[in-house]
């Protein structure tokens, strides 16, 4: 039986349909969820896609946080669910406290929208264990604001507990630890800028975002209702 994936629809999220696509050529089923839904349904994994949810007024993600679906992300992700935050979904998991940190403006100040390399840092995520540590992915980023920091001490428990998923080859919006992607410790929560649904076909400039993807599909979920 395929795995279903839930992904959420805030006003102003612009790439749920890319992960749709991804997600049902990979073999899985996928549904919107709404964001004004006070429940997940029978989804096995969440994606929360990139775009600008409510426009990104205030901060990134900082009126996303509000909505009744996070309220019942939340609880699956509390109970091991497997949630994977795209861009300013990675920006809405740090507002709402589930995963560590903030992403605040680019050094320099200036959208960023290119390819980018990425190092595997951790295996240790539900979807960091598909991967060998050290390998290297070609998939895009395309963001103001994706400039990962946070304090001394939560920096020194990412790297305690191998919750840096993906680190920048060459760190384009000055990220600290060149950070591209992070997990909570537990694993079942990870955090990524760059967009893997954009990097699905060789017309695209690579497939490595299929192997993220389908890490996701193939990931420890666990069922919620």
């Amino acid at each position: 039986m395929s795995q279903r994936i839930g992904v959420v629809q805030f006003p102003g999220t612009n790439c749920e349909q890319d992960n749709i696509d991804t997600i049902k050529n990979l073999g899985g089923d996928a549904e919107i969820l709404w964001h004004g839904s006070d429940t997940i349904g029978s989804v096995d994994a969440i994606v929360i896609p990139g775009g600008f949810a409510h426009g990104d007024y205030l901060r990134c993600g900082a009126i996303a946080r509000f909505s009744p679906i996070m309220t019942a992300i939340s609880r699956f992700a509390k109970s091991g669910g497997v949630v994977l935050g795209i861009c300013n979904g990675f920006q809405i998991l740090t507002e709402t406290g589930l995963l560590p940190g903030a992403l605040q403006k680019n050094v320099g100040l200036k959208f960023l929208c290119q390819m980018e390399s990425l190092i595997v840092d951790s295996t240790s995520s539900a979807i960091g264990r598909w991967f060998k540590s050290g390998e290297k992915l070609q998939i895009p980023i395309n963001h103001f604001e994706g400039n990962y920091v946070c304090s001394p001490e939560v920096m020194s428990e990412l790297e305690a507990y191998g919750q840096i998923f993906l680190r920048y080859e060459s760190n384009p919006n000055g990220s600290i630890g060149s950070i591209a992607g992070i997990s909570n410790k537990e694993g079942n929560i990870i955090g990524m800028m760059p967009h893997p649904e954009r990097a699905t076909s060789d017309l695209l400039g690579s497939i490595d975002g299929n192997r993220i993807l389908r890490g996701l599909l193939e990931g420890n979920v666990k069922n919620n209702s």
